[in-house]
């Protein structure tokens, strides 16, 4: 090793022991003022002249732990909901996408078919959808048509973010470089190949963290179908409050809300970082 070597080594020691330094003192300074936020507001909040009557309305354990059983029976019903309608939603976006992608004349019937869909669900409120499809398919009458409000609210579901999808499986398509389209072309691919084996792997890499983050929204999401009358988590949790007369099953149902979340939105944060130093490199 050269003497310039050296004198390279050591300040690049130097430069990695001060980024080391500035990490732990970012890191004790964030857990200080998260400490000192933490302890002024659960002194407001305490101090303050109702919160013993807001403490026996939402945080009562006794009703917490009566409520816990029926709600958790209720979230299993929001989990299977979650799974059929994520797998059917990735099916149908990626199917709407490669719709509005078709750019020959005659598909022009087709591509504004899926324009206008994708436009209809993605402006109607969800809890709008909800009723139109709870209520308004049933009162048709018509054969086949299923009675089950569950199924139903996942159709519902399924027909709005399967708008929100579409566009985010368009925009990760739309991104892949022509280059990248006229090179699979030249090796004799033909179009289903290429979008197939070319396009559709690029595309769904870049926009892996915006779908975590609509499977994120669609898990907060599927506690609407309460309002057709299916018992899951949020329903349970009414019938508990009616029971009771307290407010604290609500506050159940909405942490184990939470607790179902934060894995898919930590792991979508991930992904999002990865991504970036990816692109970045």
């Amino acid at each position: 090793m050269t003497v310039g070597d050296s004198a390279v080594s050591g300040l690049q020691r130097e430069r990695l022991a001060y980024k080391r330094s500035r990490a732990r003192r970012s890191t004790l300074v964030a857990l200080a003022s998260t400490v000192v936020f933490a302890v002024a507001a659960w002194f407001a909040v305490t101090g303050s002249p109702g919160w013993p009557r807001v403490r026996k309305s939402f945080f009562d354990p006794a009703s917490a732990w009566r409520a816990l059983p029926a709600v958790l029976e209720g979230l299993w019903l929001n989990v299977r909901v979650l799974l059929v309608c994520g797998a059917l939603i990735l099916v149908l976006a990626l199917g709407v996408a490669a719709l509005r992608t078709l750019r020959e004349p005659v598909w022009f019937p087709v591509r504004a078919l899926a324009t206008a869909y994708v436009d209809l669900f993605r402006g109607l409120p969800l809890i709008i959808t909800l009723y139109l499809v709870g209520f308004g398919l049933p009162a048709l009458r018509l054969t086949g048509v299923p009675n089950d409000y569950v199924v139903l609210g996942g159709l519902a579901l399924v027909l709005t973010y399967t708008a929100y999808v579409a566009e985010v499986f368009r925009a990760g398509i739309e991104s892949v470089h022509p280059s990248q389209v006229a090179a699979a072309r030249s090796l004799g691919l033909g179009p289903r190949r290429t979008m197939r084996l070319v396009v559709l792997p690029q595309a769904v890499r870049r926009v892996l963290p915006a779908l975590l983050n609509d499977f994120v929204a669609l898990q907060k999401d599927c506690g609407l179908i309460s309002v057709l009358g299916a018992v899951d988590a949020v329903r349970a949790a009414q019938i508990e409050q009616a029971r009771a007369y307290n407010f604290t099953p609500y506050v159940v149902a909405g942490l184990l809300f939470v607790l179902l979340a934060v894995p898919s939105a930590r792991f979508a944060d991930a992904v999002s970082r990865r991504a970036a130093r990816r692109q970045g490199a």
